[in-house]
């Protein structure tokens, strides 16, 4: 292989993320700046008074219910539709207010809302013309007065763009998945986003286009994905690779890393289409979506490639930061919360891992390692025997609780169940099925330093003992979970804990497990939190007790939720059966026996909560459906992640192919081979 070609696949899995992230950030901006030219065209300004808040829409709509109204001013409406109703109320920006009920608000005049009420006199409609799609809420310059005049040709609602509905109540929309049922809909219970009481959300603009989310969207993942194969096919035979001046790295165990990355990658960005159109976002908050989670993909895999540990520590708090805004992407107050929680905890933790990782560079200076090479992993791995050991074992245990952070292990873990449940479903796939598993291999770079400075005894204790705490958090918050998605991030600690006993059992056989338990844990966790979204969607909760008859009510989504926890319990044909059945193995060969022995009766408690629930979710017939009503179809842009990721963990299972010779070498690396 060449230098260039080299050079080539070692940065195409940072630098393509990144260029993808700046297409979707130019595409905003030349659409903000067509929209400003446009408006200043059509002469529309909005007036504002100095110190005065920006107008904001308050006024939410969805299909089947009627054009919608906006202004600064108060407004009405020419004759059309009638208003949804009795008991709305609605602000149309800029202090107007319209109430139910006889009299006058106290920002202007009453506005009758019931049922047939039609709204006489002049209003200035913001429309759509060449600003965007209808019903986008977008600055327009369309008017008409007169009690029975209509809009212009091209302003009012278009078939499946611009229609609206209230977002409470009873909607009448199809009966599909995604769609809003009568007291089941977004908000419309206990496990929904929470809102404060008789609010108003922001109008939607339905689906995004598909161009904008499906292709663009996987060309990041596709990359990764080809470049960790490329490398696969010539890393075992002649040895790691590296570029420009060693600052980019790929061994074996970088190159598993790349090909879980972006087999994860793959099937969450081909699930975000299907997500964003059921959740009705619009093009700017789509786009930063996007923009956050390629930007986050770069993140990963620089973490993953980074050959210095300074450039390790940096990509990994970079990853924070950007999946905090992924996090807090649908700006509830629970998302918002569990974003800060999030930033702080896991700043706290890679605050640890900063201090773990200037004290090994202080280490190497004393032992006469120079500047240039002091945070250098290969040099570090080479000369671990001149570090000091005080130093090097307070650094060690700094790290495993900075990076133990991030990959979801004790004490540092409550920011995971709550991050994991407010986070979009593709976003909590990503965090559960890769971040976890590439904080812990940044850790495992150090755990090599570690063996040879100070010998294998000192991280098998700590790393026995943090998994063990772990999984018995997760077994007993598991056993009183009564959320879906909260179910599945407890499940996430339970299988981290697993992959840090394994590696503390150090040999050949448990840290290929570990490796192999990494890919399907992933793959699995993709499936159940893609599934889990689905199901959201259709019930409208994520509460485990208001989710009934999930087999009968939509069998296609039911089974592949079903297979995925089958998978994460460890049962066959799947990954986790052999990766888990090797750790059992080589910790009762090896040990440490006492921390496996634990860990087997915990587990045995995780796995019936997490049957018994999962049992409880698809068994039975919905609550309050009848029975001869028809299943409800999965469409195939959104089974088609799911079957990909169901059938590649169960490939995993019955053979490792031709990554077998991969998955070893990989091994012999984190064993210090």
């Amino acid at each position: 292989m060449t230098h260039a070609t080299t050079a080539l696949l070692l940065t195409a899995p940072i630098v393509v993320p990144l260029a993808t992230s700046a297409a979707y950030a130019a595409s905003g901006l030349r659409d903000a700046k067509a929209r400003a030219a446009g408006a200043a065209a059509l002469g529309h300004r909005t007036p504002r008074r100095r110190g005065a808040a920006a107008p904001v829409a308050t006024l939410v709509l969805r299909p089947g219910r009627g054009p919608a109204t906006y202004g600064t001013t108060p407004a009405a409406a020419p004759d059309g539709p009638p208003y949804p109703g009795p008991g709305t109320a609605a602000r149309t920006g800029g202090g107007a207010a319209a109430s139910s009920g006889p009299g006058t608000g106290s920002e202007g005049p009453a506005v009758p809302t019931g049922p047939g009420s039609r709204l006489p006199g002049a209003s200035t409609w913001p429309g759509t013309g060449p600003e965007g799609p209808a019903g986008s809420g977008r600055p327009g310059a369309h008017t008409w007065s007169g009690p029975g005049s209509a809009p212009p040709s091209g302003s009012g609602p278009r078939p499946g763009t611009g229609p609206f509905a209230w977002s409470g109540g009873r909607s009448a929309e199809p009966r599909g998945l995604g769609a809003d049922r009568p007291g089941r809909g977004p908000g419309a219970g206990p496990g929904a986003s929470p809102r404060p009481k008789g609010a108003l959300r922001a109008a939607r603009s339905g689906p995004v286009p598909r161009p904008l989310t499906g292709r663009l969207g996987l060309v990041s993942p596709a990359a990764i994905l080809t470049c960790g194969a490329a490398l696969a096919c010539t890393v075992p035979d002649s040895g790691p690779v590296t570029a420009y001046g060693r600052l980019l790295r790929a061994d074996a165990l970088t190159v598993w890393m790349l090909l879980t990355v972006g087999a994860v990658a793959c099937l969450a960005c081909a699930a975000n289409p299907a997500h964003l159109a059921h959740e009705r976002t619009d093009e700017p908050a789509a786009r930063r979506y996007h923009l956050l989670v390629h930007a986050f993909l770069a993140a990963m895999s620089a973490a993953v490639l980074a050959a210095n540990l300074g450039v390790l520590w940096v990509a990994i708090e970079a990853t924070t930061i950007v999946t905090a805004f992924l996090v807090g992407h649908r700006r509830t107050r629970a998302s918002v919360e569990a974003a800060w929680k999030y930033v702080v905890i896991c700043s706290a933790g890679i605050a640890l891992a900063f201090l773990g990782t200037v004290l090994l560079y202080y280490a190497a200076r004393q032992a006469g390692i120079p500047e240039a090479y002091a945070l250098d992993w290969q040099t570090l791995a080479a000369r671990a025997d001149r570090l000091d050991p005080s130093v090097t074992r307070l650094a060690t245990g700094l790290v495993v609780l900075g990076f133990g952070a991030k990959a979801g292990l004790a004490p540092l873990h409550a920011w995971l169940p709550d991050a994991h449940s407010q986070a979009p479903a593709p976003v909590s796939a990503l965090m559960s099925g890769v971040l976890l598993s590439v904080a812990f291999a940044g850790l495992l770079r150090y755990k090599v330093i570690a063996d040879a400075a100070l010998g294998t005894g000192f991280t098998r204790t700590l790393l026995a003992g943090v998994a063990v705490v772990t999984l018995a958090l997760a077994a007993a918050l598991l056993l009183a979970q009564r959320d879906c998605k909260r179910m599945l991030a407890y499940s996430s600690m339970e299988h981290m804990s697993l992959i840090a006993l394994g590696t503390a059992a150090g040999s050949p056989l448990a840290l290929s497990a570990v490796l192999l338990h990494m890919a399907g844990h992933g793959l699995a966790k993709t499936v159940a939190f893609c599934a889990s979204g689905h199901i959201a969607r259709l019930c409208g909760t994520t509460r485990i007790g208001r989710i009934r008859g999930l087999l009968a009510h939509s069998p296609c989504l039911g089974t592949a939720f079903a297979a995925a926890v089958v998978a994460l319990l460890g049962l066959p044909p799947f990954g986790l059966f052999a990766s888990e059945l090797g750790i059992a193995r080589a910790g009762f060969l090896s040990g440490p026996r006492w921390a496996l022995a634990a860990a087997l009766v915990l587990m045995l408690a995780a796995f019936a909560a997490l049957a018994a629930r999962t049992a409880r979710m698809l068994l039975g017939p919905p609550p309050g459906e009848d029975d001869e009503a028809e299943p409800v179809p999965l469409g195939a842009d959104a089974a088609a992640p799911l079957v990909a990721g169901l059938a590649a963990c169960a490939a995993l299972g019955v053979t490792t192919g031709p990554l077998t010779r991969l998955l070893s070498e990989a091994g012999e690396i984190i064993g210090g081979h």
